[in-house]
């Protein structure tokens, strides 16, 4: 599993968590999309103006409601076998605003465009995820860097394979955030698709000062996101 992930910057750990602790997990999830979820479409000036259209629970709110979230985030078990693939230390994250995530597409065209994450470790719960056709797929290309002042995606895209991952709902991946560049491919019609994601700081990521105000999942205002006109 260390292999893989060090080679791809991804690597599925479904086997790692038990099916119900998965079950539990999404219906807390649930749980808390409909009592908190806010909706996001912006385009990310420091990502080359991709797209992020879905609902979000921000971090903090699922801090503040979720005993189960949190509990699981710091679980020395999970940590520890995580931290054996990444072959180092994984810290809580530094912005409290990303340690967690929680997002739902739903509607036709819905996505996560191309990015990178500002540290370095992600683990991915896919609670509910739509058929291969309908899309929702994960694509990477490992191995790439994020200069949020000039961000090339387009070069990396061509000038690198994309690798293509189907995800089924239960599963679970740990994903190499900051030097994979990665997005959703976005839903060809209205369908649902819900993921937990929790975020890891390694040693380099300890003393990183982030400038650019383009955290949407916190504020939709912020002044790097452009709004998708209807």
């Amino acid at each position: 599993m260390s292999h893989e992930y060090h080679r791809r910057g991804i690597v599925t750990v479904t086997d790692l968590l038990e099916a119900h602790t998965r079950q539990v997990v999404r219906a807390e999830a649930e749980r808390l999309l409909d009592k908190h979820a806010e909706r996001r479409d912006l385009r990310l000036e420091t990502t080359g103006y991709t797209r992020r259209s879905m609902s979000v629970v921000p971090s903090e709110v699922i801090a503040g409601n979720s005993e189960l979230v949190t509990s699981l985030y710091a679980n020395p078990q999970l940590l520890g076998a995580l931290e054996a693939i990444a072959g180092e230390k994984l810290h809580p994250c530094p912005k409290a605003d990303e340690e967690f995530l929680i997002t739902r597409q739903e509607q036709r065209g819905d996505t996560h465009g191309w990015h990178w994450g500002d540290f370095s470790f992600a683990l991915i719960w896919v609670l509910l995820a739509p058929p291969i056709d309908i899309g929702g797929l994960l694509q990477c290309v490992p191995h790439t860097e994020w200069d949020k002042s000039s961000p090339r995606i387009n070069n990396y895209l061509a000038e690198n394979p994309i690798d293509t991952y189907y995800f089924a709902s239960g599963d679970v991946y740990f994903l190499r955030t900051d030097t994979t560049l990665h997005r959703t491919i976005p839903l060809r019609e209205d369908a649902t698709r819900i993921i937990l994601n929790m975020t890891w700081a390694g040693d380099r990521d300890l003393k990183r000062e982030l400038k650019a105000d383009d955290r949407w999942w916190d504020n939709a205002d912020v002044s790097a996101a452009s709004a998708i006109k209807k």
